[in-house]
């Protein structure tokens, strides 16, 4: 079961995910989401991550969904900051990656690739699985040139 918060007076329910800006030489790790229209980011690039279980910590929540995910957890993971809105609060990590794609597990999307950061400021990324350019999703393009553009993007990369 996710982690929620129920406003009071109200039926919004805001979910609580946290994600991963996961760095590897000069490039970064990011899933192709499953084209499928009922979830979230349907055939959009996204960060690693998702929804905290009841009562967990965000810190331990993204290692559990990295495992899950990717079957691989950095040796050190930092917090970077949370972004909030009307549906989730997104708490987002980072760290380095000391393994290539051919050493982590594909467990959760369609594909996942390393995307330079002329293809996050662009916002697309080709799919060798899905045979053509995808979209990145606009609130992690976001978060990934928020991270770009601060001194931490220059700490232990």
């Amino acid at each position: 079961m996710s982690n929620e918060i129920v406003l009071a007076n109200s039926e919004s329910v805001i979910r609580l995910v946290a994600i991963a800006i996961l760095h590897y030489q000069d490039k970064f790790l990011m899933q192709l989401r499953d084209d499928i229209p009922t979830i979230v980011h349907p055939g959009f690039w996204t960060m690693f991550g998702g929804h905290l279980e009841t009562g967990e910590p965000p810190e331990v929540g993204i290692c559990r969904e990295l495992q899950e995910e990717i079957g691989y957890v950095p040796s050190q993971i930092s917090f970077f900051r949370s972004y909030a809105d009307h549906q989730v609060i997104r708490y987002v990590f980072y760290g380095v990656l000391h393994v290539g794609l051919d050493m982590l597990e594909l467990n959760e999307g369609w594909d996942m690739d390393f995307l330079s950061v002329d293809e996050i400021v662009r916002g697309n990324h080709y799919s060798a699985r899905a045979s053509q350019d995808r979209p990145l999703a606009v609130s992690h393009q976001q978060i990934m040139l928020d991270f770009l553009s601060s001194s931490k993007s220059r700490i232990n990369m």
